[in-house]
């Protein structure tokens, strides 16, 4: 993402480049180990930068710039995408249900999948959300800001469709290439569209933020482990993760170019981590979570459930207690099971 935006920005991405140019930038891209590792390396230090500094003096201080200039920029770049020609034909594929689609694939598995989509997004299973949640304070519940976090994730998520849809139809773009659709098929559009690549640009740091504002919560559960299990400063937590991360991720990089060849089960390096993340890690340290939080051999219904009311704010009702202690686990293991069915 953000050497896409660091491209659009320099003028990389020129208007009028063919489909062929345009995806030789990202061959290039992921053919070079060396240039995706000094990006690696620029997301690493400052990401763990930023949480050395703190919740208040860096981590705070960030996310609020980077979530307003973010908002700002998906409004903007939305309001732009529904303005081009064949705009209408984009918003009803993406908003008018096709219950015809929805029987081939199955209700099931549209469910299932928008389910495992939640997870990710979140990352309720790997405590990068759990870990922002743990240093609230006491004026509001926990329970209301769930609620305000997962309608800000849901408006964004829709707003980004927004963007994505109607461009695609307006310029004769598929809307289903997956990662292509970003890196190959989109910035196809912005170089034939005017002024392409300042839309380009816009539309790359909307991502790059996005991104980032993960990265920052999964840094920060790294960080939080070394400092409240072993004491150590920030500064140096961030240090070591950060070295150990820098590593960590290499193996993926080179999953695209040097070790193309790896496989395992079919799948190469970078569908393997996401394989164990995203159906291993997720619906497993969730179902940790939720088990600890709703039985007695954990923290404990009652517990949670005082927790999640202190404060001002909505109010998680007993009502609900059925449902989070033996409908949701239910749920999580279908999630777990369709994970390795798919």
């Amino acid at each position: 993402m953000l050497d896409y935006f660091y491209k659009f920005a320099t003028g990389t991405f020129k208007s009028g480049m063919n489909s062929e140019q345009v995806s030789g930038v990202f061959n290039n891209l992921m053919a070079s180990p060396v240039e995706m590792i000094i990006w690696l390396a620029i997301i690493v230090v400052f990401g763990f930068f930023v949480c050395s500094r703190g919740l208040q003096k860096g981590i705070e201080k960030v996310s609020k710039v980077m979530m307003v200039a973010l908002l700002a920029l998906i409004i903007i770049l939305a309001i732009n995408s529904m303005m081009l020609s064949n705009a209408g034909e984009g918003l009803s594929f993406y908003l008018v249900p096709d219950f015809g689609k929805v029987k081939d694939v199955g209700l099931g598995k549209v469910i299932t999948s928008a389910m495992s989509q939640a997870f990710f997004t979140l990352g309720l299973g790997i405590a990068s959300m759990e870990i922002f949640g743990s240093y609230m304070n006491k004026d509001r519940t926990l329970y209301g800001e769930a609620v305000q976090i997962c309608a800000l994730d849901t408006f964004v998520a829709i707003v980004a469709g927004l963007i994505i849809f109607p461009a695609c139809f307006s310029f004769g773009v598929q809307p289903d290439q997956g990662p292509a659709l970003i890196f190959v098929t989109l910035p196809n559009v912005f170089v034939n569209m005017t002024g392409g690549r300042i839309w380009g640009t816009l539309f790359f740091l909307f991502m790059t933020f996005a991104s980032f504002s993960t990265v920052i919560a999964v840094f920060e559960n790294l960080v939080a482990f070394l400092t409240d299990t072993f004491g150590m400063s920030r500064t140096k937590a961030s240090i070591i993760n950060g070295i150990i991360m820098f590593f960590a991720c290499l193996p993926c990089i080179f999953g695209f170019n040097i070790w193309s060849d790896f496989n395992i089960l079919g799948k190469g390096v970078l569908d393997l981590e996401d394989f164990v993340v995203s159906n291993l890690l997720l619906p497993i340290g969730a179902m940790v979570y939720l088990l600890f939080c709703t039985t007695k051999f954990g923290w404990g219904f009652d517990n949670y459930f005082e927790e999640c009311n202190t404060g001002k704010g909505l109010k998680l009702s007993r009502v609900l207690k059925p449902y989070l202690k033996y409908a949701l686990p239910v749920l999580i293991v279908i999630v777990f099971v369709q994970g390795f069915i798919g």
